[in-house]
């Protein structure tokens, strides 16, 4: 593929990343807590919901007209094009909460060059909140007001870390809870935010760590360029930068060495993720 577009010039990548947000939000917005709600079950048993596909549709319908060039992976509709510019797109991730009424989920979408994710939109419509970075130009975060560059905590310490571990099933599927168990007796405080939140809540410097496994490109790139650029570190349990680790680790980059030697040391050897979980989403 001939490359049409510098690798540095993300503005008019995060542009179109913010329009791709404005059209999922017109799609799944309006299908929230609807009576009408078609929910069905996929092969891996997660479910989907017709505001799921709506949504990715609307995403892909722009990117084909605007960027043919680039690929795409989608996690309703799989993978199309090129992988060196990639665009990576959870319609609605949290959909275990969008079918239940709890506003808790958002539309993760991202470019990733060479598997890397650079740019990152997260929409939370249900929630008015928005998050957005690319390499240059900055982490944002909005809602009613301006939009305000963010950044991630300077705790430097774990006894005084407040992190987000998912839920227990997910760490007790990979194998990890006597893990789990021993890092909430280490830090201040522990708490299960849950899906995309976690991670713009550490982009915002709320709180220190988020950790989860079995998870997807769709689920994390869009999450992992925002923390990054907000000043964090993103990587795979085992301390990886890669996201095909099927496992999830964000620090405020500070705390990330500390977390690792803590996931090391305490129960069993950090990994990738356990078996699918059928709540996935």
């Amino acid at each position: 593929m001939s490359e049409t577009r510098a690798e540095a010039d993300f503005q008019s990548d995060l542009d179109l990343a913010l329009r791709l947000a404005d059209a999922a939000d017109a799609q799944s917005l309006p299908r929230f807590d609807a009576a009408d709600l078609n929910v069905s079950l996929k092969a891996d048993r997660s479910h989907v919901t017709d505001a799921d596909l709506a949504t990715e549709r609307a995403i892909r319908e722009i990117l084909q007209a605007e960027r043919p060039e680039d690929g795409i992976l989608g996690e309703e509709y799989g993978t199309s094009g090129d992988t060196h510019r990639q665009w990576i797109i959870d319609p609605i991730d949290g959909t275990a909460n969008f079918l239940r009424g709890v506003p808790l989920w958002g539309t993760m979408i991202s470019l990733a060059v060479d598997g890397a994710a650079r740019v990152g939109v997260v929409s939370m419509p249900a929630l008015g909140r928005r998050w957005w970075a690319a390499p240059g130009l900055g982490a944002w975060a909005s809602t009613d007001a301006e939009p305000r560059a963010i950044r991630v905590s300077e705790v430097s310490d774990l006894d005084d870390a407040s992190v987000s571990f998912q839920s227990i099933a997910q760490w007790d599927e990979a194998g990890h809870l006597d893990t789990l168990i021993a890092l909430s007796r280490r830090v201040w405080r522990d708490r299960a935010y849950g899906d995309v939140f976690s991670y713009m809540l550490l982009a915002e410097g709320r709180i220190d760590m988020v950790a989860e496994f079995d998870v997807k490109e769709y689920d994390i790139a869009a999450a992992f360029a925002i923390v990054t650029e907000a000043g964090g570190t993103a990587t795979a349990f085992d301390g990886a930068r890669t996201l095909s680790g099927r496992s999830a680790l964000a620090t405020n980059g500070v705390l990330h060495p500390a977390f690792l030697e803590q996931l090391r040391t305490s129960g069993t050897q950090p990994g990738t993720a356990g078996q699918q979980s059928p709540a996935a989403s």
